[in-house]
């Protein structure tokens, strides 16, 4: 009995173990600046009747590339969002902003 107590637990082990690392796989995505491009164009971020993007404004990021450099560029993204997108505000930690942080810097290369 004592021996199937310990294979049990071990087992639950693995599993939990399993679960906690495969969890960002099948959760949520790393902030990345391929996801923050793909929000860049997306009408994601925008209200319900909005149709347009980040893009329109920014075409394939003109305009943006000193933006990385801007300790305030998560208010000036949220700014936009909820402005001439209407859409909700981002989290600052969130892996929207983030991506989209990313981003915008990588517009500096």
């Amino acid at each position: 009995m004592v021996a199937m107590k310990k294979k049990g637990s071990v087992a639950g082990m693995v599993l939990c173990l399993s679960i906690v690392v495969s969890g960002p796989v099948f959760g949520e995505k790393a902030p990345s600046a391929v996801h923050g491009k793909a929000l860049f164009n997306s009408t994601s971020l925008g209200g319900a009747a909005n149709t347009r993007t980040c893009n329109a404004c920014h075409p394939d990021g003109r305009g943006l590339e000193r933006a990385g450099g801007n300790p305030e560029l998560s208010r000036v993204i949220n700014t936009c969002i909820t402005g001439p997108l209407k859409g909700s505000k981002l989290e600052p930690g969130s892996i929207e902003m983030q991506s989209l942080l990313l981003y915008i810097k990588s517009l500096k290369q």
